[in-house]
């Protein structure tokens, strides 16, 4: 199958992946320059040309898939030469390969706003500027009405509306990493929302608004409820960047979404700096 066919269905499954591609081939090597290969954390598709040389950039694939952040593209140079031993053996071609290894992240970072007020709307509004799945959960249905979300839907973000009495069931169908900021209307709410992401060891940041007095009592109570000190150093309370001045919907969101921006992971522009090589490895 070729190796675009290969992508499209991992992608189509979003499966994080790597593309690795021969770059630059100096001498003699297996395979030509432009030579493809896909690795998943669990699978190989295709090859650039076996042995030391591919498992080496199979094993740097799959460090860079199991980062917790997400990184950019990176190129790896490698000598294949008889006089070293390779980590998986000896290729002795005599050639000098560089390997660019792309990441592919098909699954969108989430953001889960619970609570969808001034301040919730202010923020979705900033947030639907990104390349993200945007979850907003109010249990007040009218706050959700197309008609008021239209500003947040024309967005890149891909919105879907959780119009949720029962908030329990919403955290616990959130997929894993998904970060949620907590804003609702009602102290009560705020805390069982808190208490279930608690609950749960796969979500990303957990930000509470509100002052150190609200999350001081929070915390007590949470205590209370056998969470530990470590547990509650999950949360972020209160939210949002430090320094960013006033306490207008608008001037919070501003500050939260900075906050999140630097937690979702998103891709580097191409027009950044050039590509960061990894040390040069001898096959």
């Amino acid at each position: 199958m070729p190796w675009f066919e290969d992508l499209a269905r991992l992608t189509q499954a979003k499966t994080p992946l790597v593309i690795a591609t021969l770059l630059k081939v100096r001498g003699h090597a297996p395979r030509s320059p432009g030579a493809k290969m896909l690795v998943t954390a669990e699978a190989i598709y295709g090859t650039i040309g076996g042995g030391n040389l591919e498992q080496l950039a199979v094993a740097q694939a799959r460090e860079i898939l199991a980062a917790k952040t997400r990184s950019g593209p990176l190129i790896l140079t490698t000598w294949l030469t008889e006089k070293d031993s390779g980590e998986f053996g000896v290729q002795c071609c005599g050639g000098e390969v560089e390997i660019l290894l792309e990441p592919v992240y098909p699954l969108r970072p989430a953001v889960a706003i619970f609570g969808v007020g001034h301040v919730g709307l202010a923020l979705a509004r900033i947030l639907s500027l990104l390349p993200i799945t945007l979850y907003l959960v109010d249990s007040r249905q009218e706050l959700l009405s197309p008609e008021r979300l239209r500003p947040v839907t024309l967005g890149e973000a891909e919105v879907k509306v959780h119009p949720a009495p029962m908030l329990e069931g919403t955290v616990g169908d959130l997929p894993p990493g998904t970060h949620l900021v907590i804003m609702t209307h009602d102290h009560a709410e705020d805390l069982y929302v808190l208490e279930m992401a608690l609950r749960r060891a796969d979500l990303g940041y957990i930000g509470l608004i509100g002052s150190p007095v609200k999350w001081a009592r929070f915390r007590q109570r949470l205590f209370e409820q056998g969470f530990s000190e470590e547990d509650l150093a999950r949360v972020t309370s209160p939210i949002g960047l430090p320094g960013v001045p006033g306490k207008s919907p608008q001037a919070i969101a501003i500050a939260t979404a900075a906050q999140l921006v630097g937690q979702l992971g998103l891709e580097a522009d191409w027009n950044d700096p050039p590509l960061p090589k990894t040390p040069s490895r001898r096959l």
